[in-house]
This record gives C-alpha cells, structure tokens and sequence, in this order.
C-alpha cells in the first residue's frame, strides 16, 4: 500500500517537506494538533505539555513497559488556529540538535485539508541521519492513525 504522506527534500539542502492531504476539514485536522487528548490518541505518546499559544511550550514522552524511551519539547513561536503552528523541536538524549518546523493547515474544500510541514535542520547530515530511521513509515502510521480518530469526530 502506498503512503499518503509524502516527504521530500533535495540532497544539497537541509531542509525537508511533509505533505499529507485528509478526508477531514481544516478544523477538524487542526484540533489534532492542538487537543492534547487527540494528539495522544493518533501520536501514541503522552502529552506533558501543550501550551497552544505565542511562547508557549510543549512536550511530550512515550514509555515502554514503565521506561522513557523518547521524549521531545519545543516553543511555539507562532500559533494561528486552522492556519499553522511553529515551533522548535528538540529530541532528548539524542545527537539530534533542535530543528525548525512550520506547519501549514490548508482547506481544500470543506471536508478536505493538507498539512504541509516544513522542517529546517541544523546540517544536511542531521537530515539524513533522521531520514536513515523508520522515519517515513512511522509518520505515514501516525498520519493514518490521526485521520481515522478525527472521522468518528466529523
């Protein structure tokens, strides 16, 4: 089966795009990102914090049988509701540096959107090295999984 998330990058750039298009409205798509309950369900991680606002902060953690296997934190540095989020991005205790991304919520029409991430990285060797780790696969499940949670919501 093919992935509906798309990414791509070019080889001499830091910098990579995410694209997914979902059977949802604009609404609907931006409500799993910004309600921590939803964005648990379809991320499969918990929600620490999630301050949806100019200068607010987030963070989440996933366990695995009691112990952190990952957890992320960043700002929010712009947060227009159905519009877009940026945000800085950081994975503790990794060798990934923090990144930048600017996501993008679209209307297509009034039960379809896209989502548009843009992801800025410090190097183009820390953009391969996430590209070398089941990356794209798990993003197109969470992608999956995120858009069959918000249909039982429409």
């Amino acid at each position: 089966m093919e992935a509906k998330t798309k990414i791509s990058t070019e080889q001499d750039r830091q910098d990579l795009v995410i694209t997914r298009e979902f059977d949802l409205s604009v609404a609907l798509l931006f409500k799993a990102f910004e309600d921590a309950d939803l964005f648990e369900q379809w991320m499969g991680t918990k929600v620490l914090k999630l301050e949806n606002k100019k200068h607010g902060s987030y963070a989440f953690e996933t366990s695995q049988r009691g112990n952190v296997v990952f957890r992320a934190n960043g700002t929010i540095h712009e947060f227009i509701r159905n519009e877009k989020i940026t945000r800085t991005f950081e994975m503790e205790n990794t060798p990934f540096p923090v990144q930048l991304e600017f996501l993008e919520f679209e209307k297509i029409s009034e039960e379809k959107s896209k989502l548009t991430l843009h992801i800025v990285f410090k190097s183009i060797a820390f953009k391969n090295q996430l590209l070398q780790m089941p990356f794209a696969h798990g993003i197109n499940m969470a992608h999956n999984r995120l858009e069959e949670i918000m249909k039982f919501l429409n």
